[in-house]
């Protein structure tokens, strides 16, 4: 079990761009890379023993860090994109059916597609909602007319905050209190985190 939180990344700007561990942070330490910090809580990596000194080397590290540096346009976009996965999706949605309202664990559900695939529906983030094997079955490769059902819940887009909010389930108090400063009012996270 590692002992240290995963590390907030941002630009130099203050945008969230990824969860790192706490040897790439050290790394960005050692090469002078960080712009700024952001929370008031550090920890503390012990290295080696210096064999002239005999003192052991300490670094310490802070939770939420801006490196320096530009970023392009393309990783700009890149870190726009939010990945629809799975994981991401049933949390996204609370592990909520979109269709009859009851939670299930992640095993019991699926990604359903609101307009089917065969039906000219794409694989994007509108157009995905977590469905229980009971609902999703009973949808099959209808439409919501079709079968008579009615969607819940809007499925929507998470930006980066939300994305990395759903990423990591061990944020700290200072890491949530950034990230939900930039997450819509209207967000689903919200209600839970």
């Amino acid at each position: 079990m590692n002992q240290f939180p995963l590390v907030l990344q941002l630009d130099a700007a203050g945008n969230p761009n990824n969860w790192i561990t706490h040897e790439r942070s050290a790394y960005y330490y050692a090469k002078r890379l960080i712009a700024w910090e952001a929370a008031p809580v550090d920890f503390i990596l012990h290295g080696g023993i210096s064999a002239i000194t005999g003192r052991q080397s300490t670094m310490t590290i802070n939770t939420i860090v801006a490196i320096k540096g530009k970023i392009t346009e393309r990783q700009q976009r890149r870190l726009n994109r939010v990945p629809l996965n799975n994981k991401t999706l049933f949390r996204r949605d609370c592990n909520l059916c979109a269709y009859c309202g009851n939670v299930f664990p992640q095993n019991d559900l699926s990604r359903d597609h609101i307009v089917p695939m065969s039906r000219g529906g794409r694989n994007i983030w509108t157009n995905v909602v977590a469905g229980c094997t009971n609902c999703n079955k009973r949808k099959d490769n209808r439409t919501l007319d079709e079968v008579g059902l009615q969607l819940l819940y809007v499925p929507y887009v998470p930006n980066r905050s939300e994305y990395l909010i759903l990423q990591n389930r061990q944020i700290l108090a200072d890491q949530m209190k950034f990230l939900l400063a930039k997450v819509p009012l209207e967000s689903r996270i919200r209600s839970w985190s």
